[in-house]
């Protein structure tokens, strides 16, 4: 039989959204924020000269920078305001998660509840003010090095490029705070998700006009969408497969009255890590290649060289150097993120044990078991939808870069931004039920 939250989902129908007045005006809250983000994107930073910019980055779009421009949504490429983007936060954010399971004091904050989760998101701004004032200068610097970047180079400059990209990280910090408090989705996902779809246009645009010039087949242009297709289904279908253990709570008494025991689950993602392990390993690899752009090739040693040609796209080191590093964040980050001590522990506390498994550390021996085994299926998965678009690049050299860390993330997002719109539909359908019961109720007594 389907629970009342299914049933609730099934009648979901544009009637029901057209009802939903709160819904839509967290949708519009939600546009109008990524509207002042898309325009944030087009504002150069100060005393900078953007033609000359544009050159040189055209030199280095396929290092590290380039990662950083996709989720910036082109903001690196123009150098904007929010050249940095949210990035900063992210870092801030994954080093705290990290130092929550190697400092205890930390560790004694996350497990206080809501208050420990206010004084760690301070902590969490504080890193991001200090890794974007340190970026932004390292930004400063490597601008005026370059030749007719800068008008008028010096401390001025420094310091208003400083003040521009870390008031500009800022400012999308708490954009996506506001967008996750009155808005729909994750603010910070938003962000980066409209970003990179900021691109899509451009680039099907650029592929489809290749095809008409002959320079890409149509049949080829074909299988790649075939191809896009799929691994989109196959995101769809890994990101929402659970492995759910059953858990069991004993009969309890209240009263003169004995309740019968209830049964629920524990749902552990086939993907625990998400998307962490790409962005990861992507960065590591490209940066040797961005450090060889900037500096002068002539001058490097011949071992260098060879090193930097290697790791470069599509060469069969960096795809085993690719693959190996998503395997290894995605058991790394998963460790980080769930604690199947503190799980079974909760479980304990609750009355709550799996069957035929004992309660406590046993119950955690089973559950780090399980997570295991389904965390080398979401690593292959991983590798598979990371590695899969470098070898079509490599093999038939598609001119942009469908990066499976892309579509990754757009449709995770998709899909979280979906589940909460379809929640705040079951609540106003649940709230409507219970308006037209009491309404029946109260007939009914007069």
């Amino acid at each position: 039989m389907a629970s009342a939250a299914e049933q609730l989902a099934s009648n979901l129908n544009f009637s029901t959204f057209a009802k939903a007045e709160d819904l839509k005006k967290r949708l519009w809250f939600t546009l109008g924020a990524l509207l002042v983000y898309r325009l944030g994107t087009y504002i150069p930073l100060p005393g900078l000269n953007p033609e000359a910019f544009a050159q040189a980055f055209q030199g280095q779009s396929g290092g590290i920078l380039g990662l950083f421009n996709m989720f910036s949504g082109g903001a690196v490429s123009r150098m904007a305001i929010f050249a940095l983007g949210i990035m900063p936060y992210i870092s801030a954010s994954i080093i705290v998660q990290l130092m929550t399971s190697v400092v205890p004091s930390l560790e004694q904050l996350k497990k206080e509840g809501e208050q420990g989760r206010k004084v760690i998101n301070q902590y969490t701004r504080y890193g991001t003010v200090l890794l974007g004032t340190l970026q932004a200068y390292g930004i400063a610097v490597g601008l005026e090095s370059g030749n007719g970047l800068v008008g008028d180079p010096g401390w001025f400059f420094r310091i208003s490029t400083v003040i521009s990209l870390l008031g500009g990280t800022m400012f999308l910090m708490w954009l996506g705070e506001q967008i996750t408090s009155r808005g729909i989705g994750n603010g910070i996902s938003l962000i980066i998700f409209a970003g990179i779809v900021a691109h899509l246009p451009t680039a099907l645009a650029g592929t489809l006009e290749l095809g008409r010039t002959g320079a890409l087949s149509t049949p080829l242009i074909l299988a790649i969408i075939v191809m896009v297709v799929g691994v989109i289904a196959l995101i769809v279908f890994v990101e929402r497969a659970q492995r759910r253990l059953l858990i069991q709570y004993p009969k309890r008494q209240v009263g003169n009255r004995m309740f019968q025991g209830d049964t629920s689950h524990l749902p552990l993602k086939l993907n625990t890590s998400g998307v962490i392990p790409a962005i990861f390993a992507s960065s590591l690899l490209l940066l040797p290649a961005t450090l060889a752009g900037f500096a002068n090739t002539a001058s490097m040693p011949s071992w260098a060289t060879t090193i930097v040609a290697a790791l470069g796209h599509g060469r069969p080191l960096y795809m085993v150097l690719y693959g190996g590093m998503i395997a290894f964040f995605a058991f790394f980050y998963t460790a980080i993120v769930f604690n199947p001590k503190d799980t079974a522990d909760n479980l304990k506390k609750h009355g709550g044990f799996i069957l035929g498994i004992r309660p406590g550390e046993r119950t955690a021996e089973y559950i780090d078991y399980v997570l295991t085994r389904i965390t080398v299926i979401g690593a292959i998965y991983l590798m598979f939808v990371c590695i899969l678009p470098e070898v079509l690049i490599a093999q038939t050299g598609v001119p942009f870069y469908l990066g499976g860390t892309s579509l990754l993330i757009v449709v995770s997002v998709t899909l979280d931004t979906v589940a909460q719109v379809q929640g705040h539909l079951i609540a106003q359908q649940y709230e409507g039920l219970i308006k037209k019961s009491k309404l029946r109720g109260g007939k009914r007594g007069r």
